[in-house]
């Protein structure tokens, strides 16, 4: 009743949960893992590397790596504040050749 009174829909069944929802979730979830997990992963990948790209160029000259002259660099500086910490902390970090690339041991 609580629901009804929030402006919310109720539940189809009259409020139960169906026997099967658990079962279609599990088989939504398993068919998301075989088939689009991957393309979401490497699409999260593709993008922090674009991101790391266009902050290179954009303040590239706090890493030592000036590519843009300082006026389009200014312009910039206001739509990319609020990522150079976590930007500098990522370029910076210290890493292993193997981090960038995943290692597939098959039949061993």
């Amino acid at each position: 009743m609580v629901r009804l009174m929030r402006d919310e829909t109720p539940p189809l069944g009259g409020g139960r949960a169906s026997p099967f929802a658990g079962l279609r979730t599990a088989l939504a979830e398993f068919a998301y893992g075989m088939t689009g997990y991957e393309f979401a992963r490497h699409a999260i990948e593709t993008r922090a590397a674009m991101e790391n790209v266009f902050m290179v160029v954009v303040v590239g000259d706090m890493v030592g790596l000036p590519v843009l002259p300082p006026y389009y660099s200014l312009r910039l500086l206001p739509f990319v504040v609020p990522e150079i910490t976590s930007w500098k902390r990522r370029v910076l970090r210290e890493r292993e050749f193997t981090d960038q690339h995943d290692v597939h041991l098959h039949g061993i």
